[in-house]
């Protein structure tokens, strides 16, 4: 089986072609071929949050958002208000990290709680990834958040910048700021040693997500890899992360039978135990 050179892709999960006697996905091609400009992406956000005087951090509790609330508040000065969207699926130590990170850095926090049951039991009845209807819809009440309020921006710890820019401009001239972006997964952890953040037990690549674990789980019994590939294959892209960590992100978790019963309990699944192999 051909592998990208460059990323984690194989023929499983992209398109892969010889150039130069090298084996390339079609993503590193794209990449290649449109090169970002790092120094240029870093500069236009530095200049983008020089402007910013107020604003809300998208703050789930996890490692990301945790490290861009701390940035938001430490390195640039910015007046803010912590917001967490609780979906139903929260994990509670990633509310008991938000709460503790948000009292210990003295930053206001306000939880919005949500039901998003009927993408998660979509998710896994049918093997899907959850979250970008997740994020969608999360951003999406976050913006409305934000016009409330009268806050133009909201900054999220998203480390991929959108192309070849920090930022993009919403519905509303809302103004959605990836403060994290190009930044290497080392550089957060020693961030992270900083602040009384306590890493949870959960299964899969999250810090804040019960839904994960099981959702990943259940696509990669039907698909055979992980539906995170493409996320963590451009990390290795950008040189974010190496790719021996990248490829235990995208391994298949194993799922405590207690979170499993408890998820299905609250999604209502409990007659289509067999459907999803819990």
């Amino acid at each position: 089986m051909l592998k990208c050179s460059l990323c984690i892709h194989d023929e499983r999960t992209a398109k892969i072609k010889i150039v130069n006697g090298k084996p390339l996905c079609k993503e590193c091609l794209h990449y290649l071929t449109h090169k970002p400009d790092k120094e240029k992406i870093s500069a236009e956000l530095e200049e983008l949050m020089g402007k910013v005087n107020k604003a809300i951090v998208a703050f789930s509790g996890g490692k990301d958002s945790t490290v861009a609330l701390y940035l938001t508040k430490e390195k640039y000065g910015i007046e803010l208000e912590a917001v967490m969207i609780d979906h139903g699926f929260m994990a509670r130590e990633a509310i008991e990290n938000a709460k503790r990170i948000c009292e210990y850095l003295d930053v206001p926090l306000t939880i919005l709680r949500y039901d998003y049951s009927d993408i998660f039991r979509e998710a896994l009845l049918k093997a899907k990834s959850p979250c970008k209807k997740c994020s969608s819809r999360t951003m999406e009440k976050l913006r409305k958040y934000g016009l409330e309020k009268g806050v133009k921006y909201i900054i999220t710890g998203h480390e991929l910048p959108f192309g070849h820019h920090p930022y993009r401009i919403m519905s509303g001239e809302i103004i959605q700021i990836r403060l994290l972006s190009l930044m290497s997964e080392e550089e957060r952890f020693k961030i992270l040693e900083k602040l009384p953040f306590k890493f949870p037990e959960l299964p899969g690549y999250t810090t804040n997500c019960l839904i994960i674990g099981p959702a990943l789980r259940r696509y990669y019994e039907k698909h055979g890899y992980s539906f995170e590939m493409r996320r963590i294959a451009a990390l290795v892209r950008f040189g974010l992360l190496d790719e021996e960590k990248a490829m235990k992100k995208v391994s298949k978790p194993k799922i405590p039978e207690e979170v499993e019963r408890e998820i299905v309990r609250k999604l209502g699944l409990r007659e289509k135990l067999n459907m999803i192999q819990v």
